[in-house]
């Protein structure tokens, strides 16, 4: 099978604007490798639980969608990659640590940064940082989640592919 043709990176709407992250970090508009990649995320009835906080089981789909639109910045569409190469990325252990809840409305930014790449698996920093008007960014949820790449029939693992790493490569510069 050939390369599949990745799409071009394209800013999302509603992406935070370019300039350093606001706890120190990286500059979070780049999406790039070893960069801090940062996505807002806004607080829904439908993420709080009867205390109206967050129930912490959707922390993880925050993460989800962080770690599929930094892919997407750099140009990997994961469908396209199902589609064209026959394989995708898996969540293969998570490590979460709650610090404090989010609420109702509360803006977080979603973080994203690869720590460690392999052949066939990446892992992944993640927070969730809470953004109020005129006081410090606070850290709500921290972790760590590895993904694989599987062949999508069969799910057994395989290399991730060399367009992938290509646009991660790119990513980093």
């Amino acid at each position: 099978m050939s390369e599949p043709l990745l799409a071009a990176p394209a800013q999302p709407p509603g992406r935070p604007k370019a300039g350093p992250a606001p706890w120190g970090g990286s500059d979070p508009s780049t999406g790039s490798v070893g960069d801090i990649f940062s996505w807002p995320v806004r607080i829904y009835w439908e993420d709080t639980d009867a205390g109206g906080i967050v129930f912490y089981a959707n922390y993880l789909k925050f993460f989800e969608r962080a770690r599929t639109e930094w892919l997407r910045h750099l140009g990997v569409e994961q469908h396209a990659l199902r589609e064209q190469v026959g394989g995708m990325f898996v969540v293969t252990s998570t490590q979460l640590r709650y610090h404090r809840p989010a609420r109702l409305d509360d803006l977080l930014l979603v973080t994203a940064r690869v720590t460690e790449s392999g052949k066939a698996s990446l892992t992944i920093e993640q927070s969730a940082v809470l953004q109020q008007d005129g006081t410090a960014p606070t850290v709500l949820c921290e972790g760590s989640i590895r993904i694989g790449w599987v062949d999508a029939t069969t799910l057994r693992p395989q290399r991730i592919p060399a367009s992938v790493i290509h646009a991660l490569s790119a990513g980093n510069h």
